[in-house]
């Protein structure tokens, strides 16, 4: 909807790519964007193989194996997903501001707060950030939503949760969607989220560009 009205949307979280970026590819606008997608995850991967883990066809987070997740690839395959269906203008390296219109992906880490921080870089304005079980950190540069589908994760957190996605009670997405939107124009015009009025947003985080120790 941000798109379509003429906005921009950039997502990121490049582990979060690993053994479904070849889907992410497809998606790109032009065979060279999509090959910066695929370098962009093998270079991750690389760092991982040198420290001796390979991250495809294992799950090494206790969280995601506690959620149901058996590999890595399962749990990409909803990350993905979660950044539309709409054709991938440009990948941007990290600390990049994207100059095209529409869809992008900015490379940047998997972790909360420098992940954050690699969107804000980006020039986001509003951001959302789903989680199932629960996070309550937002940003102090950008105001974060934080949204959840999870039944219970909202009845325990909903102090900390800003937008409940409850398809059994609103029945399709497009309804919903219409409400997030709507949700995100008035955070956009100064309505606080639930991370700044509980002042969960003054912690960020850079992320290390270069060599690991």
């Amino acid at each position: 909807m941000v798109v379509q009205k003429g906005g921009n949307a950039v997502f990121s979280e490049t582990t979060e790519f690993i053994g479904a970026e070849h889907l992410l590819a497809q998606r790109a606008v032009t065979p060279e964007v999509g090959q910066k997608i695929t370098d962009m995850v093998r270079r991750y991967e690389e760092i991982f193989l040198q420290k001796g883990v390979d991250m495809r066809g294992m799950n090494p987070t206790k969280g995601n194996i506690q959620g149901g997740l058996t590999t890595i690839e399962e749990k990409s395959l909803g990350a993905i997903s979660k950044g539309g269906t709409l054709p991938i203008q440009e990948m941007y390296e990290y600390g990049e501001r994207p100059s095209k219109k529409g869809l992008t992906i900015t490379d940047g880490p998997g972790f909360d707060a420098p992940s954050l921080t690699t969107l804000a870089a980006a020039g986001s304005t509003v951001m959302f950030f789903s989680t199932g079980r629960g996070t309550p950190l937002g940003s102090p540069f950008v105001p974060v939503i934080k949204v959840t589908a999870n039944g219970s994760t909202y009845e325990k957190m909903n102090d900390n949760i800003d937008f409940y996605v409850d398809l059994a009670r609103k029945g399709n997405m497009a309804e919903v969607g219409a409400e997030l939107y709507a949700h995100a124009l008035e955070v956009a015009s100064g309505r606080q989220t639930k991370a700044e009025t509980l002042n969960q947003d003054l912690y960020n985080g850079i992320f290390i560009i270069g060599p690991l120790a």
